[in-house]
């Protein structure tokens, strides 16, 4: 089952997490929905918030319930016309040996973007692949509410 919502009825919303106000030790501070987002974040199930510490911007996603909704990075950006390059699992950059992430190269024009992204379970199980944990949320092996992280930052002119 997909836990897709009926029409017109209102969305699961994850229990309200406090947002941080740092980020590996760096101050972050709220940024307000791009207009994709936002017309994105009314039908999700669940909170969307952005912050940003001036060289990079976090995207968090809080869910309840396990969602398709909760799409792959890698998704989001490539619907927004993007070409994806090399796609790969990284440690995360929170130093936890035992944790991955999956990070790809986000190209548009002469944009080129740094995407990395995990999903944590209430437990602190980390998933970097999105199916992973949707079936692993579904068949109570991940216990919610679950927070997606993306860390999204430029890369330099060039930069391959």
């Amino acid at each position: 089952a997909t836990h897709a919502r009926a029409a017109g009825a209102p969305p699961t919303i994850a229990p309200a997490r406090e947002l941080p106000t740092q980020w590996h030790g760096v101050p972050v501070r709220p940024l307000a929905l791009s207009s994709v987002e936002q017309r994105f974040a009314e039908r999700f199930p669940g909170r969307i918030a952005r912050l940003t510490d001036g060289r990079q911007i976090v995207v968090l996603r809080d869910v309840a319930v396990p969602t398709r909704m909760l799409h792959p990075a890698a998704d989001c950006y490539r619907a927004l016309g993007y070409r994806i390059e090399s796609e790969q699992l990284e440690r995360s950059a929170d130093g936890n040996d035992a944790s991955v992430q999956r990070c790809f190269t986000a190209r548009k024009s002469r944009v080129a973007l740094r995407v990395c992204e995990q999903i944590e379970d209430a437990h602190g199980q980390r998933f970097a692949d999105t199916s992973a944990w949707y079936w692993a949320a579904a068949l109570g092996r991940s216990q919610g509410p679950w927070r997606a992280v993306t860390v999204t930052r430029a890369l330099p002119a060039g930069s391959a």
